[in-house]
């Protein structure tokens, strides 16, 4: 493991490696995954992660990023919840919502990292103190978030997080992935299997209404490998609110342990990236806000649709919708989320 690039007395980069060629650097800033290189079918390596060239422009670019993302994943509807009888406003940045922690996130302050070996493995521990009304949230918030690069081919996240008052926590990580290749062209001829019957329907704001609609018979239903390109235009309401997808699917599963979520492959390239998750929910997102206004590690603009993300996490706005998993944190109880990112050929899929 390399650490050696430090910047700057406060921006930092880290690289991880395995045995077989994998590797992934990050940046302290956000916690944020600056690049992922990972073989083809002809094991010619290259980097699937969107992103900028040096962590510098990640403090001033495009904020979302290869980032870690809290204290609540997302939006909350009007930027405000209640909690034990009490409102809470937090900080608008979205229309008039609350997104991704606010502008003042998780993905946009400095954290501790710690270069590890976990089980022979290339580990990176990330830790962050949330002060209490932070972003408007309540309590101190203590987060450890721990990136493993396994020589299985398989990048993990491991999240913890402890208070010491009720709080919402919804952690995620936002990468925008391109297996052919940051830069490479969109991503509409990827196939996407999502393992979900329901999905959660949003309004023009993108913010859920609370139901839980069945796939059957709409374009979010991916229970089977299709083209990400083959329904995103289709005349449908939800994908007008979004101009494609920006959803969160309800994942086929009844308690928090560890199951396949999702997975997609490129064709060109080979490559399959499995996603399994504890968490009950999936965020798929299309890049449909990507305008070419980035310019990526390759010099090259990042068009519409040029990345997709696939985020784990409790569902959006869950604050104030009761029928939704909970996601409030209480004093005494130790928030823990696992994701695992295991990369693949085509002709090798697990069951």
């Amino acid at each position: 493991m390399d650490s050696s690039h430090t910047t700057s007395r406060k921006l930092k980069v880290f690289t991880l490696n395995n045995k077989n060629g994998l590797s992934m650097t990050v940046t302290n800033f956000g916690g944020k995954i600056m690049s992922m290189l990972v073989p083809d079918k002809n094991g010619k390596f290259d980097d699937i992660i969107l992103g900028y060239g040096t962590p510098e422009e990640y403090i001033h670019g495009a904020p979302y990023f290869g980032a870690l993302i809290g204290r609540v994943g997302n939006r909350i509807a009007k930027g405000k919840f209640s909690l034990n009888g009490k409102l809470f406003p937090l900080v608008v940045n979205n229309r008039d919502n609350h997104l991704h922690g606010g502008p003042n996130g998780f993905h946009n302050v400095y954290w501790d990292a710690i270069p590890l070996l976990i089980d022979g493995n290339e580990a990176l521990q990330l830790q962050y103190v949330s002060k209490d009304g932070e972003e408007g949230y309540p309590g101190n918030l203590k987060i450890i978030v721990t990136y493993i690069l396994t020589n299985e081919n398989e990048w993990i996240v491991e999240y913890e997080a402890t208070t010491d008052q009720d709080t919402p926590v919804n952690l995620t990580q936002h990468n925008f992935y391109n297996l052919a290749g940051e830069g490479n062209g969109d991503i509409l001829k990827h196939a996407l299997t999502i393992h979900a019957d329901r999905f959660t329907p949003v309004n023009e704001n993108l913010v859920p209404t609370g139901e839980l609609n069945n796939v059957l018979n709409t374009p979010f239903d991916f229970r089977q490998p299709i083209c990400i390109g083959e329904h995103i235009d289709d005349d449908n309401e939800q994908l007008k609110f979004g101009s494609g997808y920006d959803h969160n699917w309800v994942l086929n599963k009844n308690d928090s342990s560890l199951t396949l979520a999702a997975f997609v492959s490129e064709p060109t390239s080979g490559r399959v990236m499995e996603i399994h998750t504890t968490e009950p929910g999936i965020q798929f997102y299309t890049g449909n806000f990507l305008d070419s206004t980035d310019i990526g590690k390759r010099k090259k603009a990042y068009a519409h649709r040029t990345g997709f993300c696939l985020e784990t996490q409790h569902f959006p706005d869950s604050p104030n919708h009761s029928n939704f998993p909970s996601v409030i944190l209480k004093p005494g109880e130790k928030y823990y989320q696992k994701t695992v990112h295991r990369f693949l050929m085509a002709n090798s899929l697990s069951n």
